[in-house]
């Protein structure tokens, strides 16, 4: 048995967020935005382990979608690729978005972003709204 005192108390990201240009359970965060991917071998297996993550990181409680073929709604529409120049298609509810992976070889992939609730202008930065910096 190990003693209490060499546990390790595991943070949850919603709790502690990463801090910049670290990595932190496969994923990377710039200081405002974790990014981390799913890829497994059915996008079903790649929702369930995102929404198993996002459980287990202090995100129960955000809306989303119920199961993979209600995600797949999100999803860009097929054959009008050309049109879509700079945005993303997926998810998006704040603090998170889900995004399907650009690549048709990776069709299974999702792409987490989480940004962080505790920080000032973090709807500005999740919306993409924030100055650019000189």
């Amino acid at each position: 048995m190990i003693p209490t005192e060499q546990l390790i108390e595991a943070k949850k990201i919603r709790d502690v967020f990463p801090l910049e240009n670290t990595t932190h359970l496969g994923g990377t965060c710039d200081g405002r935005r974790y990014r981390t991917v799913f890829g497994g071998s059915s996008l079903e297996q790649s929702y369930g382990m995102l929404r198993q993550f996002l459980s287990e990181e202090g995100y129960e409680d955000l809306p989303l979608p119920a199961d993979a073929t209600a995600l797949k709604l999100f999803k860009h529409p097929p054959g009008r690729r050309a049109i879509k120049l700079f945005e993303e298609y997926g998810y998006v509810h704040y603090p998170i978005k889900i995004f399907f992976h650009p690549h048709l070889s990776k069709e299974h992939t999702l792409i987490l972003y989480i940004y962080d609730e505790n920080t000032a202008d973090s709807l500005l930065c999740f919306h993409d709204r924030l100055p650019k910096s000189q």
